[in-house]
């Protein structure tokens, strides 16, 4: 079983997915580790050197590779569902997730993490509320095509596993 893990940056997509992965006893593939492996850049040299069009590029490659390989949780970027046919591959090709949260808790959760973050480097406190208010609005529509859409602010392993494995 391959399980794609959705959301918005900041909602725990790696971290709830690296657990996951071991109550599974599978791999743990995280496409932005897999894209910087893959190209030897950092996701911020590539936003700077190649620009967003070409980072959606190489999303959409990772995910081409990602779902050839062995059965895994896949934490996918955050806006890795929204471009090209991405989220219709990852539902075709295993279970979907969508980890949501409020921008309010997003926020509260990058506020430490700006310089890791290309999208998010150069705003303040207030454009960052802004700017995770307005994207996820727009991101919402391919998010909410996931199998199942849980909760994030308070979610663990095992209630993601309980969820996945059985509920209909």
């Amino acid at each position: 079983m391959k399980v794609f893990l959705t959301g918005f940056m900041g909602s725990g997509k790696t971290t709830i997915g690296a657990q996951l992965a071991r109550k599974l006893k599978t791999d743990f593939i995280d496409t932005d580790q897999f894209i910087v492996k893959k190209y030897g850049k950092t996701i911020v040299d590539i936003f700077a050197r190649d620009g967003e069009d070409a980072f959606r590029e190489m999303e959409r490659d990772a995910l081409q590779e990602i779902i050839q390989l062995p059965d895994a949780v896949i934490a996918t970027g955050g806006g890795m569902p929204c471009f090209f046919d991405n989220m219709a591959v990852m539902n075709k090709a295993g279970k979907t997730v969508y980890l949501k949260l409020s921008p309010a808790a997003i926020a509260s959760r990058l506020a430490t993490a700006r310089e890791k973050r290309p999208l998010l480097s150069d705003k303040s406190e207030d454009e960052i509320l802004k700017y995770i208010s307005e994207t996820l609005n727009y991101r919402e529509k391919w998010y909410a095509k996931a199998n199942f859409m849980v909760d994030a602010l308070n979610l663990n392993a095992e209630n993601l596993l309980n969820i996945i494995l059985y509920k209909p």
